[in-house]
């Protein structure tokens, strides 16, 4: 069993049906019923923001939509904001910066079609 943590546009493709824009690899993986599948609070929080600066345009159910693909949620805890910390500068967007932290703590396999994720040293399934 693996644990796969979603990158926030990974979530966003499965939520709009979007699934040609997913690897083979990351889909045999997300598909395989061995492994557990997990979404952050962040990338929830990362829809929303950009729902409300309109740089996203979504339903409004999409909230309730994203928990129905039934995903484990991550809670974004103490621990996950302090590794942020530790993190080198390889990139700048915060939400992946946590993303990355989420999977170093927990121990996840991070599903993400952004390669410069790699460069933390966190498994990175594309």
């Amino acid at each position: 069993m693996t644990r796969l943590l979603l990158d926030t546009n990974v979530a966003l493709w499965l939520l709009l049906g979007d699934r040609e824009r997913v690897s083979g690899q990351a889909v045999d993986a997300l598909e395989d019923e061995r492994n557990e599948l997990a979404l952050s609070a962040a990338s929830v929080w990362e829809i929303a923001i950009k729902r409300s600066l309109g740089k996203l345009t979504i339903e409004d159910v999409w909230a309730a939509a994203l928990r129905r693909l039934d995903f484990d949620p991550l809670p974004v805890t103490a621990l996950h904001a302090e590794a942020v910390e530790r993190l080198p500068w390889h990139h700048r967007d915060p939400f992946d910066r946590l993303l990355v932290a989420q999977a170093l703590v927990e121990r996840l396999v991070l599903v993400s079609a952004d390669p410069r994720l790699a460069a933390y040293g966190v498994e990175v399934c594309w």
